[in-house]
């Protein structure tokens, strides 16, 4: 079993930056991907990043060059650093953690990100 717990969200102004993080702990070993998604107001949850255990990132079009994905296993925990962050970034966003060996992937809580115009 895998828990995670994202941290990080907030209020910003358009064109700032946020680090949302998100701490794994339990069998963490079997991951084999972990998923940034963002669920804005009224919309269907999307994936933003993801990173696998091999350190092959992928982005969605709306936020390359803008989101990056790390990994910091010395402290079990995922980052996503936002960068010129756009009002049509809010909303809220959710850590998942996958494996090809699960029935089904684990989901965190998600944190809310507001971006202000």
């Amino acid at each position: 079993q895998v828990q995670l717990v994202e941290s990080g969200g907030g209020l910003v102004q358009a064109g700032g930056s946020l680090r949302l993080s998100c701490a794994l702990s339990g069998s963490i070993a079997s991951i084999d991907v972990m998923n940034w998604y963002h669920q804005a107001p009224g919309k269907q949850r999307e994936l933003v990043a993801a990173l696998t255990t091999e350190g092959i990132t992928n982005y969605a079009d709306s936020v390359k060059g803008r989101f990056s994905i790390s990994r910091d296993n010395a402290k079990n925990t995922v980052y996503l650093q936002m960068d010129s962050l756009k009002p049509d970034d809010t909303g809220v966003y959710y850590c998942n953690a996958d494996s090809y060996t699960w029935y089904a992937s684990v989901w965190g809580q998600g944190t809310q990100v507001t971006v202000s115009s």
